[in-house]
Order: structure tokens, then C-alpha cells, then sequence
């Protein structure tokens, strides 16, 4: 039988898998409100959720990204 080596150990995919979620949570938080022609300006789209909580969600799964491709896999 062949030994694989593989690049990544179980906790980089894990890792990776977090970091993932993360980010589709971050997209999810940034998402939602707009303006139409029928509703009109929709001022929804500047709050707080939208401009601050949802770009750190989001910069915090490609940190953990980043990391979880650095970080070596123990022996």
C-alpha cells in the first residue's frame, strides 16, 4: 500500500473549511436592501451591518484562509 503526503493535514482542511463559512456569513451580512424605481432610495444601505460588521467577517475568513495554507501539518 501505497503512503500518500499529502500537502495539507487534517486541521488545514478543517481550518479551511471554517474559514469558508466565515466568509459566506460575511456575504450573507453585506447582503440585502436596495433601491428600485418603485420603492425608491433605500438609506438601509449604509448601516452599520452593511459597511463595517460584514468587510471585518469577511477579511477575518481570508485571514483564516491564509493561515491555514501557512500553517505546516503536524508529523
Amino acid at each position: 500500500m501505497e503512503n500518500k503526503h499529502l500537502a495539507f493535514g487534517k486541521e488545514n482542511f478543517i481550518l479551511l473549511t471554517i474559514s469558508i463559512v466565515i466568509i459566506i456569513i460575511g456575504f450573507i451580512l453585506v447582503s440585502g436592501g436596495k433601491t428600485t424605481e418603485e420603492t425608491g432610495f433605500d438609506p438601509s444601505i449604509f448601516n452599520t451591518r452593511r459597511l463595517l460588521v460584514a468587510p471585518i467577517v469577511i477579511m477575518t475568513g481570508f485571514g483564516l484562509i491564509i493561515y491555514a495554507i501557512l500553517k505546516k501539518p503536524k508529523a
